[in-house]
């Protein structure tokens, strides 16, 4: 039997996913720096503000999320191609990616007319509902470009040249911050366009990084290795498999989101107080949940990897490192959010306005964070290892279950039953831990990993 099968922990296992991991773990915190930044500027202007950005960014998520779920999937296509040794495939999975992209586009547009109208049903008030349907609509605008990054960057993740994202999007955020603080103030000559601003801002930052993409992309020993050339053209083989084992991330993408966004309206309706605490909150969530996509994505890259190689001696230790880096800095941040959350909910202090009742409230959701941030490693972790093995429906199907259950359950502690802020918040600290406990069971078991799975994971 092979010895490293019986090994559970490698040092040089941790080290290869520390440094596949830490240009991914930059890349997502450049993006959660832009986010963040964006809602900073709003706080600037007032909390109805950062209320509507975080609406307007969230229900943006939720309407190009089953699209980025099924193209972001080519982290793990690519990465399978790459280790079985099909260099030629890998670009082409880009273009059938950005074919997706395109294809989309009018679906995404009729999302967006009737999207724009969910603010005032979910009870937002009239100011905040203006404010969220401008921010929202700017960056529907932009859904291709967002599209064609994310499946851009999962190649570049797939075939192990993390630091090409990485290094893409520290230009894109380089030119973010300032370009939107620009766009929102009317600083340096530009007109001065709020919240708008910060939206377009976004979208022009976007296209940028995909123009630092394609430099990478048509360097001379990239376009021959990977033949790069002979790659701009339909592979029904290639899509069929793309989708297969894609469509079911993307469905799992699109309810999580979807849920996640109306509990958060629904949480909203509760008034521009209780809406602007947990736009602040999340704010902060992003420090522990962003950087874990990153982690989440260099595991998903390497057990493709090994999939593809049909080599699975490994995975053990694979996963042993990815919970060890995960819930190591998972922990050391929720201890940070717990000892300084009153500090932490300062930082966004309005300059208008009674800031205190956003403090108190934000103050005692910071503990609530603190709980499940490492319920957010696990599932990370344990859902990057799942996805990479291409087992995409039971995540699926979890992950819907779990998510709608929650919704339903915020409905009637809101709506029906009428109980406070907190006992809301505290519903949805319960369902993450859950969810992590049951990724934790799948992930533990045997199925996933079975050779005759992953031979019909890599047939096309």
């Amino acid at each position: 039997m092979d010895r490293r099968r019986l090994t559970v922990f490698s040092s040089a296992t941790l080290r290869e996913l520390f440094r596949l991991a830490l240009p991914m773990v930059v890349s997502q915190s450049a993006f959660a720096l832009m986010v963040f930044t964006d809602r900073l500027f709003m706080s600037r202007i007032d909390a109805l503000h950062i209320a509507s950005a975080l609406g307007g960014g969230v229900t943006f998520f939720v309407s190009i999320a089953f699209f980025m779920g099924v193209i972001s999937y080519a982290t793990a296509v690519v990465a399978q191609y790459y280790g079985a040794g099909h260099m030629d495939k890998c670009p082409r999975v880009v273009t059938q990616g950005v074919l997706i992209a395109l294809l989309c586009q009018p679906l995404l547009a009729l999302v967006a007319w009737q999207a724009g109208n969910l603010f005032a049903v979910m009870g937002h008030e009239p100011a905040q509902v203006r404010l969220e349907r401008q921010y929202y609509y700017v960056l529907m605008a932009g859904s291709f470009f967002t599209l064609v990054k994310t499946g851009i960057a999962a190649y570049f993740t797939g075939i192990a040249r993390p630091r090409v994202v990485m290094i893409a999007d520290l230009f894109g955020v380089a030119v973010n911050i300032p370009l939107t603080y620009a766009l929102v103030f009317g600083a340096w000559g530009f007109p001065e366009l709020g919240i708008r601003g910060a939206a377009l801002g976004t979208v022009i930052a976007t296209v940028f990084t995909i123009a630092v993409y394609m430099v990478f992309y048509f360097n001379r020993v990239h376009r021959q290795r990977f033949s790069v050339a002979a790659s701009f053209h339909y592979d029904a083989g290639i899509l069929r498999r793309y989708l297969r084992l894609g469509l079911p991330s993307g469905f799992e993408l699109f309810v999580g989101a979807a849920t996640f966004n109306l509990f958060l309206l629904l949480f909203q309706s509760y008034g521009v107080t209780e809406g602007a605490a947990m736009a602040i909150v999340f704010n902060w969530d992003m420090l522990n949940y962003v950087p874990l996509i990153g982690m989440n994505i260099a595991v998903t890259s390497m057990i493709g990897r090994y999939v593809g190689a049909g080599d699975m001696t490994r995975t053990n230790q694979v996963i042993s490192a990815g919970f060890l880096l995960a819930i190591g800095y998972s922990l050391v941040l929720g201890i940070g959010f717990i000892v300084f959350r009153t500090e932490l909910m300062n930082v966004f202090a309005t300059p208008e306005g009674d800031f205190g009742a956003i403090a108190r409230l934000g103050s005692q959701m910071m503990t609530g964070l603190a709980t499940y941030v490492l319920a957010d490693a696990t599932i990370l972790i344990a859902s990057g290892v799942l996805r990479g093995a291409g087992d995409t429906r039971w995540l699926m199907k979890t992950s819907m279950l779990v998510h709608l259950l929650m919704l339903v359950s915020q409905v009637v502690i809101i709506k029906v039953l009428d109980f406070g802020p907190m006992a809301s918040w505290w519903a949805f600290v319960v369902m993450l831990l859950a969810l992590a406990m049951i990724y934790s069971w799948r992930l533990l078991g045997s199925t996933w990993r079975a050779p005759e799975r992953l031979a019909r994971v890599m047939a096309e």
